[in-house]
């Protein structure tokens, strides 16, 4: 194809609740494009996009991948993302980087927790979706019900432009309610072959019914198509896809499909969707970004003719070295070119380039505006990093991630081990943003952080599977946290005098409660020259190294604020070493006059189980310290939602299995994080 049509370019994601047949649709859609020439399937480990070890043993997608495939004339990079809430960093940075989505509902279970959390981060980007409600042929499945869930439960402003030919046992197929045909595809190809048909007796009342919901929801979102619905003016197929294809783009309201994926039913007209409705590079806004200098706000459109710039969302480690994913904005570079990177200020080489096929690469010979390309050869980027244009430098507006909310403890096994597990979990750090590492000074111990259990699970079996790494693992521990109870000011001194040239730094903070968009906020008031500027960043830098520990209880401090006031500095013997330890004395002595207070995650769930074992499952969360703050019925399932500390839910899996005969489920993700009782305080420190 050629590349200078980047109006037929679609940069999409899939995203879905676990479960709701998320990687099914994308092996499809990679089936009827002619990518893969056999159906993977995630229950039998042989999906494309599912090509890691660990996703193929336990069924379920953990790392994103991305892949390209052609529907009538259009290109579509699809990037494939986990549905397990420890894994929704991989979500958060795909979404950075995408122009539009297809969020998956299952028919059954409607709209579940995962699906209000990356409805949301779609939302915090503004990423054009449109829905496919999956998996209409099972029992119970109820495509309305599911329409109304997304309408009321992510405020959202769904379009249905399908309804099912039938539901359950008796699905057959689409009805497409823009053209007032039933879709049905033939099972013999395996849904290869499809066609339209009119629409049968016994749904004609519906379908007519729900075309009308449909316009008039266009009409609502879409001046133009309005003054044609109020006139009753002749409204044509081209009126009614450029309609929805511009309240899509705008994000005023979500196309709705449906299917069955399994069954092969209703993927050729999701593609064709994807086509139609989502947005090209040119559709969206351009990427803002500011000059690394001048701190001035800068646009970039997407246009070969612009200034390079390109975000790298991904890396990946392996043996062999680390791959890096770049969505390029605008501008264009050939294989061999060096790319600037600002926050480093240093030229990265790009030696190789690749576009991905999951697992396996197709060489490049250039990227340009629109494209998704892997690249080697740049050796000090991490997520979030811009490569751009010496000429003309940006930065782009960084992603960001939660924090992470559980440990454990990592030893190796021998001596010969222990630089090796350094090696290695350096690199999955770089891998992976919510995944922290650090030795504990008081144990020597190597202490892990992630997101969850089955997220440090995953991550310890790649250091033993792919790293070879021996070592022995702890449990999982809770991380905890502190924060400040009052407003203090301490004053630290580092002077050392040696014989020649000494060492001086002095410093006055101000140390206090927070709430705002960063966990820690670090400023300075220096305005008089008690301080160098050149100084103020070696302050800062003692400030968040003391941070991780600095808590009266060995905890990380958050939701504090600490103001550079005061100090004082010598001519000759003042440095960054030294104001960078005079920050350290400083702020321990505010913490200790402060006083702080244990901090908890806590966790928001959602338990499904039947009503027969409703009972014993509340009896039991209330004994976790939960608290419950809604329930629902689905079908003749009880849907249990609330909040609990993470400290009372390890192993919650096994005994809801044993509760409820293995017949129940749950999900729980990281929400925020509060004040733990005294009796928990007590049990820590002593």
């Amino acid at each position: 194809m050629n590349h200078s049509d980047i109006k037929k370019i679609r940069n999409i994601g899939i995203m879905a609740h676990i479960d709701a047949g998320k990687t099914t649709v994308t092996e499809r859609i990679l089936y009827y494009t002619g990518k893969a020439y056999k159906m993977g399937e995630v229950d039998e480990g042989t999906a494309t996009m599912d090509w890691m070890p660990e996703e193929q043993e336990r069924g379920i997608t953990i790392t994103s991948a991305a892949t390209t495939c052609y529907w009538k004339e259009h290109e579509i990079n699809i990037i494939d993302t986990p549905g397990h809430v420890d894994f929704t960093a991989e979500v958060e940075r795909c979404l950075r980087v995408l122009d539009g989505a297809i969020v998956v509902f299952c028919g059954v279970a409607g709209v579940e927790a995962q699906s209000e959390t990356v409805w949301r981060q779609a939302d915090r980007y503004r990423v054009p979706r449109t829905c496919f409600v999956n998996k209409l042929d099972r029992v119970g499945a109820d495509f309305f019900k599911t329409l109304e869930g997304i309408k009321t439960r992510l405020a959202a402003h769904p379009v249905p432009v399908q309804i099912p030919l039938g539901q359950g046992e008796e699905f057959a197929g689409v009805i497409d309610l823009t053209q007032m045909k039933a879709i049905i595809f033939d099972e013999e190809s395996l849904g290869a072959k499809y066609e339209a048909i009119e629409i049968p007796e016994g749904y004609l009342h519906r379908a007519k019914e729900y075309r009308e919901i449909m316009l008039e929801r266009i009409a609502e979102g879409v001046d133009w198509f309005m003054e044609k619905f109020v006139e009753a003016e002749e409204i044509t197929l081209e009126d009614i896809h450029r309609a929805i294809r511009q309240g899509t783009v705008e994000c005023v309201f979500t196309p709705v499909l449906c299917g069955a994926a399994l069954r092969n039913k209703g993927i050729q007209p999701l593609l064709d969707a994807v086509c139609f409705y989502l947005p090209g590079p040119q559709d969206i806004p351009p990427v803002k970004g500011f000059h690394p200098k001048t701190e001035k706000l800068i646009d970039r459109r997407a246009d070969d003719k612009e200034p390079t710039a390109s975000l790298v969302f991904k890396i990946t480690s392996d043996r062999h070295g680390d791959l890096i994913y770049l969505r390029v904005y605008s501008g264009k570079f050939k294989l061999g070119q060096r790319l600037y990177n600002p926050k480093e200020r240093r030229m990265e080489p790009i030696s190789r380039m690749w576009r991905m096929h999951a697992d396996s690469r197709e060489p490049r010979e250039m990227a340009s505006a629109g494209d998704i390309v892997a690249v080697a050869g740049p050796k000090s980027v991490i997520t979030g990093d811009t490569l751009c244009d010496r000429h003309h430098p940006v930065v782009l507006e960084k992603m960001h991630f939660p924090t992470t909310v559980i440990k454990m403890a990592i030893e190796p096994r021998s001596t010969k081990d222990r630089d090796k597990l350094a090696q290695t979990l350096s690199r999955l750090a770089r891998e992976d943003p919510t995944f922290e590492w650090h030795s504990d000074p008081e144990t020597g111990q190597v202490i892990v952080s992630g997101m969850g259990e089955l997220h440090l699970e995953v991550l310890k079996h790649r250091m033993l599977r792919d790293f070879h790494l021996d070592a022995k693992v702890g449990r999982p521990r809770v991380a905890y946290k502190e924060t400040v109870l009052r407003t203090a000011e301490a004053q630290g001194k580092y002077i050392k005098q040696t014989g020649g040239r000494g060492h001086y730094g002095d410093v006055v903070l101000r140390l206090e409660h927070y709430q705002g968009e960063n966990l820690v906020e670090v400023v300075s008031e220096i305005t008089r020259g008690e301080i160098p500027s050149r100084f103020i960043p070696a302050i800062k830098q003692g400030v968040e190294s003391a941070l991780s520990t600095a808590g009266l209880a060995g905890y990380p401090l958050m939701n504090i604020k600490v103001t550079i006031i005061g100090g004082s500095y010598h001519p000759v013997d003042s440095s960054d070493v030294a104001f960078e330890a005079a920050a350290i004395y400083a702020l321990n002595k505010a913490v200790k006059e402060a006083g702080t207070t244990l901090l908890e995650p806590i966790m928001k769930f959602e338990v499904v189980v039947p009503t027969d074992y409703m009972g014993e499952v509340l009896s039991d969360l209330e004994m976790r310290r939960a608290d419950i703050n809604e329930m629902d019925l689905r079908g003749n399932l009880r849907v249990i939602m609330g909040s609990v500390p993470l400290a009372e839910m390890f192993g919650y899996a096994t005994t809801l299995r044993s509760l409820t005969q293995g017949r129940a489920t749950f999900v729980m993700e990281p929400s925020s994080y509060a004040p733990a009782p005294e009796e928990v305080y007590q049990t820590l420190v002593t």
